[in-house]
């Protein structure tokens, strides 16, 4: 199989119907066991975790400073470390991991910083190392609540326009892109306020007539059994070509 040009790489496919869990399509794209592992932008660590199963070692990266403590103070795998680090400067020597991990972190770094982002990933590969972004396309009865109070178009733009660009300067080949339905639940509005609302990363302030106007969006989608949404979701495989 060739690699894919900048060209030929789309930023969703609405045709995408294959739900599945992000853990499920980690493991067919990458070859993670035995493999030394940057993941950058951890956040609560839920995937940290499930590659560090597999992995030889995960260096999990994070600016939260509130996320990062927590991550620390809880248990861990043995072949796991915390630390804090941005993708637009990594704290990692040259050329000395198999594989980076972005599970949709990417449009949260600031979007002068993007093409540093790549750079860096470039520079800690090793030769034939791959690169994971899987980013959340902007469409979706879910991506109808979020942007009521948090409309991430332009910065998901800008992190597809980097990922072009990361390609066309030939600093990383695209390997693949795969597009699926990541499944989420929630049992009522509460915990969508405690999982989405109240994350540490960002502040979200809503008036009372905003929050309501969230709320009722949200119970839309309620039923018995809770509110199940079908998040799209981009995955970009990069490989690193030469030294």
């Amino acid at each position: 199989d060739r690699d894919m040009t900048a060209s030929e790489m789309r930023i969703a496919d609405p045709n995408a119907l294959r739900i599945a869990d992000e853990g499920v399509i980690l493991r067919e794209c990458l070859p993670l066991p035995g493999a030394k592992v940057l993941e950058l932008g951890c956040g609560k660590a839920e995937k940290t975790r499930l590659v560090a199963q597999t992995a030889a070692s995960v260096l999990a990266l994070e600016v939260d400073v509130m996320q990062l403590a927590e991550n620390q103070a809880a248990e861990k795998p043995g072949n796991v470390q915390f630390a804090f680090g941005g993708a637009e400067s990594i704290p990692a020597d040259d050329s000395s991991v198999d594989i980076v991990l972005m599970f949709k972190s990417l449009h949260h770094v600031p979007i002068e910083r993007m093409d540093d982002t790549f750079s860096e990933i470039h520079r800690v590969l090793k030769s034939g190392g791959l690169a994971y972004i899987s980013e959340p396309v902007y469409a979706g009865d879910f991506n109808e609540i979020l942007r009521l109070f948090h409309d991430e178009k332009v910065v998901r733009e800008a992190a597809f326009a980097a990922e072009m660009k990361a390609v066309t300067t030939q600093r990383l080949s695209l390997v693949s892109q795969t597009f699926f339905l990541q499944p989420m639940h929630f049992d009522d509005f509460s915990q969508f306020e405690n999982r989405i609302l109240k994350v540490t990363h960002t502040e979200h302030r809503l008036s009372p007539a905003l929050h309501e106007t969230v709320r009722s969006g949200f119970n839309r989608h309620m039923s018995p059994s809770g509110a199940t949404f079908h998040m799209p979701i981009r995955v970009d495989l990069f490989r690193k070509d030469g030294p």
